[in-house]
């Protein structure tokens, strides 16, 4: 079991809420999250409550300010722990990219990290869990994408086919 802890204020200052189980609405605890400490877990963090909005992929370490798990709009996202590994199936990670929706186009096939990359407007998740960048170098909004069919880039949780960079999701 993973233990994360909320802080109101940056640097782990003002008042903190310790957690070690999925909340979809720390309203009730305080208005604002600022920092966060992630002792152990994976914990997805969502932009809004109730597990909705853009996603972020914490794993244990100090983040002191919340511009560091991508300034989200909400001031008091909601988070989920993974606590079992990504699903994968075979012995390799597969994700199938593809340049129009619908799979049209071109396709390009990936087993591993890309830091840089053009747009895409449709994938398949063939093996393992992925977390598509909004930006190079793993940078900006995070979507988390397990094996299926992603027809479109609103599939994914995305309003523009803006993908700068994807990894696999390695580590639980």
């Amino acid at each position: 079991m993973g233990k994360i802890t909320f802080f109101e204020e940056k640097k782990f200052q003002g008042r903190c809420y310790n957690c070690s189980s999925d909340r979809a609405d720390l309203h009730t605890h305080f208005s604002h999250c600022s920092s966060i400490w992630v002792e152990s877990g994976i914990w997805v963090i969502y932009a809004r409550p109730s597990y909705k909005g853009f996603r972020c992929i914490l794993t244990p370490g100090e983040y002191a300010d919340n511009q560091q798990w991508v300034a989200f709009s909400d001031p008091l996202p909601s988070h989920k722990e993974r606590s079992t590994p990504p699903p994968v199936y075979g012995s390799s990670w597969k994700l199938r990219l593809y340049e129009k929706p619908d799979f049209g186009g071109q396709m390009f096939e990936c087993f591993d990290d890309c830091p840089s990359m053009n747009e895409m407007h449709s994938c398949v998740v063939a093996n393992g869990t992925w977390v598509l960048y909004e930006l190079p170098n793993y940078m900006g909004h995070q979507y988390v994408v397990e094996r299926g069919d992603y027809r479109q880039h609103g599939d994914w949780g995305v309003s523009s086919p803006g993908i700068g960079s994807f990894r696999r999701i390695t580590e639980f």
